[in-house]
């Protein structure tokens, strides 16, 4: 009777053991205390619970801000939910997704799982994820690569190291189905993480250098396009040349900054160039680049300038020093924006277009030839429409339309921002003026000054929705602030527009990136320096703070410490940044001060790494945090 007893107890301490070692190993963060949810998670949960979307990409985006809220566990109870009430509506492709983010969002809610259940719970996720493959047919990049990375991550008790390695090895085999090269970042990453655990350290450590991350401390997940380089800045998606209208119109994206554009004439004699980008080697390596890729093109002829921002202008020199000399076409009153650009502060060019940047390449552009009134042109036997307007992001806009090809060059009018962030500049209205223009038009093809754009503001039908719902937007964030709401109350009140959600599943990922930003230029634009909460009638710097929690408060380092990390537990990156920033006058030299600090940057990187590229760019760079490109392999 003994030994049965002993082996059932024997038993029972191994499975104890196990859970107590997965407690250790899953990666969780603390969990998180009660708090109000945010009005981005809000709106997010809001649009994904009307009906099956068409478009995956704000399942992925609303699992994403579960993740980085610390909020795993309701985010996956959230994604069962609507699995269960749109079951009979989905395609297997799409219960293969919805399983997919459920099994990645219980494993890393596993650690916060009472003991005794914890063990079945991660056996009980990893069935969801095999489920999703099943579904899939193996042929799903995303599932493939959502079940890769957590079975990595996985205790090695549970024996799916293997099914890791075949999962990973497929999304290298066919990065082709990824939705862009840079998601094979964390496939690298874990690729090198598994070589790392059989003790192939050259192996390890070739991954991770193709990764891009400095080593294998990493706390954060990142699946986005955007990159960031000292020397070259942010490019918005890995480089690839496409061709819009084969043989005649020409995409570069992710050389740099911005989009080039270049259009082969009708009679094929002559080449038409949009914008000029940031820099003249950039400007030079993009127009080489296109030459290598369609050989014999015809000499560039004219350029047409959309506006005259940093990244649109900045390479004039090197296209001025061709034989033949293009022509540069923009509008008359560019020298009122420049006047806006140079008088803000200097401090985020170089983060945004990389450290060989110059203002000198930007104020030396001037146009051949001015555009005050719509015209008409005809080069090389193509049309080409004119069409000055005032937005959104600049009054100095130039709208560029070819209606035989139905393609509209937009610029950056629709620049979620309204103009940059740290510029007094942007117009709703010219924005709101610009979209009845391009709507009349109604052309096939919208072509914006950056990739994301062309990819979130595709049609006409997508820019009628958003005058109706900005226009909306407009007077309700007005009625708040003419009622004394501060900017961060009219945010917390996650507008939404009455018809959006019933009637415009188009429109629900170009609202959410434009919202926040309208609401911040609004703000800007009707509320002087005395704000109603107070804000502005003193001025308390930094180091104020310091002495504040310091001096008056008495806190010490440590404790300033484990209040930043309770703030990041709680999914508050924003409000553990501040703190920190606010004592690091104090210490200085703290290491642990500068540990939560990059804690609190990278997930601030993670949360808008697929929604807002300034932040990205701002974020990374206070902590001088690099993110290589990854392209396409050849």
């Amino acid at each position: 009777m003994k030994a049965p007893a002993l082996l059932r107890i024997g038993l029972v301490l191994c499975v104890l053991l196990l859970i107590v070692v997965a407690a250790v190993v899953l990666r969780s963060g603390d969990k998180p205390s009660a708090k109000a949810h945010s009005a981005d998670l809000e709106y997010l949960k809001a649009v994904n619970s009307v009906a099956p979307l068409q478009d995956p990409e704000l399942l992925f985006v609303l699992m994403t801000q579960f993740v980085n809220s610390n909020l795993q566990g309701e985010g996956a109870e959230f994604f069962s939910a609507r699995l269960r009430e749109y079951e009979p509506k989905l395609t297997p492709v799409q219960k293969s997704l919805y399983l997919g983010i459920i099994g990645l969002l219980r494993a890393q809610h596993a650690s916060s799982v009472p003991l005794l259940r914890r063990y079945g719970y991660v056996k009980d996720t990893i069935a969801r994820l095999d489920q999703a493959k099943q579904l899939s047919g193996g042929q799903v990049f995303v599932v493939n690569w959502i079940a890769g990375v957590v079975h990595t991550e996985l205790p090695g008790y549970f024996h799916q190291r293997k099914a890791a390695q075949e999962e990973l090895a497929w999304c290298m085999e066919h990065a082709d189905k990824a939705p862009h090269s840079a998601w094979l970042r964390e496939v690298y990453y874990h690729l090198g993480k598994l070589a790392l655990n059989d003790g192939d350290t050259a192996k390890a450590h070739e991954y991770l250098l193709r990764s891009g991350y400095s080593d294998f401390d990493h706390p954060i997940t990142l699946a986005t396009p955007f990159s960031e380089d000292r020397a070259s800045g942010h490019a918005f998606a890995p480089r690839r040349i496409t061709e819009v209208v084969p043989r005649r119109i020409y995409t570069l994206s992710g050389f740099e900054f911005t989009e080039y554009y270049f259009v082969v004439s009708k009679d094929g004699h002559e080449l038409i160039g949009i914008d000029a980008g940031t820099r003249p080697d950039f400007a030079k390596g993009a127009y080489e680049a296109l030459q290598a890729y369609a050989p014999g093109l015809p000499p560039l002829t004219t350029i047409f300038i959309t506006h005259a921002h940093w990244d649109h202008v900045g390479g004039h020199s090197y296209f001025r020093s061709l034989n033949p000399r293009p022509q540069f076409y923009g509008r008359g009153n560019y020298q009122e924006e420049f006047e806006k650009e140079f008088n803000g502060p200097d401090v985020f060019a170089k983060q945004f277009f990389g450290e060989r940047f110059s203002a000198e390449d930007v104020l030396s552009y001037k146009p051949d030839i001015t555009i005050d009134n719509r015209t008409d042109l005809n080069v090389g036997g193509s049309k080409v429409e004119l069409i000055p307007a005032r937005g959104g992001e600049t009054h100095d806009a130039m709208l560029i339309y070819l209606p035989d090809e139905k393609v509209m060059f937009m610029g950056d009018v629709i620049m979620p921002y309204l103009g940059a962030p740290f510029a007094e500049e942007g117009d709703l209205q010219g924005l709101l003026d610009a979209l009845d223009t391009v709507v009349s038009r109604n052309p096939q093809y919208l072509l914006h000054g950056h990739e994301p754009l062309t990819r979130v503001f595709n049609s006409p039908v997508i820019l009628g929705h958003l005058k109706t719902d900005l226009a909306w937007l407009r007077d309700q964030v007005l009625i708040a602030i003419r009622r004394g709401v501060e900017r961060a109350g009219i945010h917390q009140l996650n507008l939404i527009p009455p018809d959006l959600l019933a009637t415009q599943p188009d429109a629900y990922e170009p609202y959410f990136i434009l919202r926040e930003h309208v609401i911040d230029r609004i703000y800007d634009q009707n509320v002087g320096y005395w704000e109603a909460n107070l804000q502005g009638l003193a001025h308390p710097n930094r180091t104020d703070r310091a002495e504040l929690l310091v001096d008056y408060l008495g806190l010490s380092e440590a404790q300033i410490v484990k209040a930043a990390d309770r703030l990041a537990a709680d999914g508050k990156y924003e409000m553990a940044a501040d703190l920190i920033e606010s004592a690091e006058a104090k210490f200085p030299d703290s290491v642990s001060l500068k540990r939560a600090k990059r804690f609190a940057y990278l997930k601030l990187m993670e949360k808008n790494q697929n929604t807002d590229p300034f932040k990205f760019i701002i974020y990374s760079g206070r902590i001088r945090e690099q993110t290589p490109q990854i392209n396409a392999q050849k």
